[in-house]
């Protein structure tokens, strides 16, 4: 039992980091589908930068690369205003892409010196409990709820809803990257292609059945965790086809997003603003 639980937390941890970067920058309005490429692509940076200057400035560079992706779908879809389906879309399929492509040179390599993985699990942790209370208890928490279910009132009051979105991207970014660096320095020290297996999108629909609310997003994240441990424990063990677990934790996607109409999105949620329309 014990070892089922720390499992959870340890393999629900990168869905957590993601979940609550997705969750930041939907609070403020701006739908974050592009999740599962920026994860890679910050995974592969970790990577890369920890080869040669070691973990922890290989984790900057995770995050760094986080940041910079949330930055891009910002251009398209903040400043250009274009349909933020679309534009996470293309993000996600730009960092798959990339990193597909330069991660080649770095498959096999071992790495030296690693993260540890339950360090990186309470911060993950606490970092839930810090953006509660950055939704809850500070300025920038009133200017982004704001914007997010009444961006033309926020507007009206003197809030940048450009610059609130923009900070929300570059902040959700940021932990998305968190969540990529975990997984190839902390989790699975290594760089495979592919390494992500779907978690951006689990992220995604913790999102929806959080209610985009932080602290639920941490139970969520654990019990997903738990379930693809139990996707690995239970294989050979019960007469079921290993496919059935593979999807186990997919399925429980689908039932999330069916059930998704019972949860309250921000308002303004994948709506452009234009200041005067």
């Amino acid at each position: 039992m014990e070892e089922a639980l720390l499992r959870a937390v340890l393999f629900g941890t990168p869905i957590l980091l993601a979940s609550l970067g997705a969750l930041v920058s939907e609070r403020s309005g701006v739908v974050n589908l592009g999740v599962e490429g920026i994860m890679a692509l910050s995974a592969l940076a970790a990577f890369g930068v920890a080869l040669g200057a070691g973990p922890y400035l290989g984790l900057l560079a995770g995050v760094g690369t986080g940041v910079l992706g949330g930055m891009v779908l910002g251009l398209f879809a903040v400043t250009l205003r274009a349909n933020q389906f679309v534009a996470g879309l293309a993000v996600a399929a730009l960092g798959l892409g990339a990193s597909g492509l330069l991660g080649k040179r770095y498959e096999g390599l071992p790495l030296e010196w690693t993260l540890p993985e339950g360090g990186m699990a309470l911060l993950a942790f606490f970092l839930a409990l810090f953006l509660h209370h950055l939704l809850y208890r500070s300025r920038f928490g009133l200017y982004l709820r704001s914007v997010g279910e009444n961006p033309k009132a926020a507007d009206l009051f003197g809030v940048s809803v450009d610059g609130v979105r923009y900070g929300a991207l570059a902040l959700g970014g940021g932990l998305i990257g968190l969540a990529g660096a975990y997984l190839s320095l902390a989790y699975r020290p290594s760089w495979t292609d592919g390494m992500t297996a779907g978690l951006g999108w689990v992220a995604i629909a913790l999102v929806i059945l959080a209610a985009w609310e932080p602290l639920r997003a941490v139970l969520g994240a654990y019990l997903f965790g738990l379930l693809f441990f139990l996707q690995f424990r239970l294989q050979g063990s019960v007469p079921i086809p290993s496919e059935a677990f593979g999807a186990m934790p997919y399925l429980l996607v689908i039932l999330v997003l069916a059930l998704s109409g019972r949860a309250r999105a921000p308002k303004a949620l994948g709506v452009p603003f234009e200041r005067g329309r």
